[in-house]
């Protein structure tokens, strides 16, 4: 049976100003990070959703029923302020559900739940993902530190694995993982499963934690899941598509 997947976030926009001797103008462009990870889950097995950054800010549902219509939600680079802070309460201060309790229930009652890393995520940069200490943070197998948590790695690092070979995300995945570039610090929670952590030279931090949450599950990937954290070797890697699909598989207990 095809499970239901929605990705939330990694979408952004720039705004540039270009100057030309006395002349300026200023240009914007629209990014998405998600083609990767939906190239490498295409097909039958999962029916995946995107919902990037700027809609999730009023689509992403605000109540049980809505949530429902997923096994699996991931929540990938973007900050919690995007979900708390809705037009409705912004804007109008108009009371809404909390979206952030309501992921965490929904997770609690079985769906399957995923941090993926970046600026926003976890805590991120300047701290301003402002994931610590939310509902949402209590549904993951790892805690978030109250700062800023970026790992930034220019001459790259390799996953050192934790896990068992033939535990269900790491099956069939090669042992020897590309460069990564990057990662949030993250602290496991009693009982998860580290699967693989940052070498010891850079923290030796966890970098892919799985747990259970009431009766769902929940994995923390501490990395991207595309540029810039993941250059073109990982997301080029055989193993890319294989980890991405066992995660999912997990999650939705497939």
């Amino acid at each position: 049976m095809t499970k239901n997947v929605l990705l939330v976030g990694e979408s952004w926009i720039t705004s540039e100003t270009h100057f030309k001797g006395f002349d300026s103008f200023s240009s914007a462009h629209y990014h998405t990070g998600s083609e990767p990870f939906l190239k490498a889950v295409q097909g039958d097995e999962f029916d995946v959703t995107y919902m990037p950054s700027h809609l999730a800010v009023e689509e992403l549902p605000f109540d049980r029923a809505g949530l429902d219509r997923w096994d699996v939600i991931l929540i990938s680079d973007i900050g919690a302020n995007s979900l708390l802070l809705p037009p409705d309460v912004f804007l109008r201060s108009q009371r809404r559900p909390n979206r952030l309790k309501l992921l965490r229930d929904w997770t609690h009652d079985g769906g399957g739940l995923m941090m993926v890393g970046g600026y926003l995520t976890f805590q991120g940069i300047d701290g301003s993902g402002r994931w610590h200490r939310t509902p949402v943070e209590e549904a993951l197998p790892v805690t978030c530190l109250p700062y800023d948590d970026r790992i930034e790695v220019p001459d790259g690092f390799k996953a050192r694995i934790t896990g068992d070979a033939e535990h269900p995300i790491l099956r069939g995945v090669p042992s020897d993982w590309p460069h990564a570039l990057g990662a949030n610090e993250i602290v496991a929670r009693d009982g998860a499963e580290v699967l693989a952590c940052l070498p010891d030279d850079e923290g030796g931090h966890p970098l892919l934690v799985a747990g259970e949450y009431g009766k769902g599950r929940s994995i923390a990937w501490a990395s991207d899941m595309a540029p810039h954290w993941l250059p073109p070797e990982f997301l080029e890697w055989e193993g890319y598509p294989t980890l991405w699909l066992n995660m999912l598989r997990w999650l939705a207990r497939t």
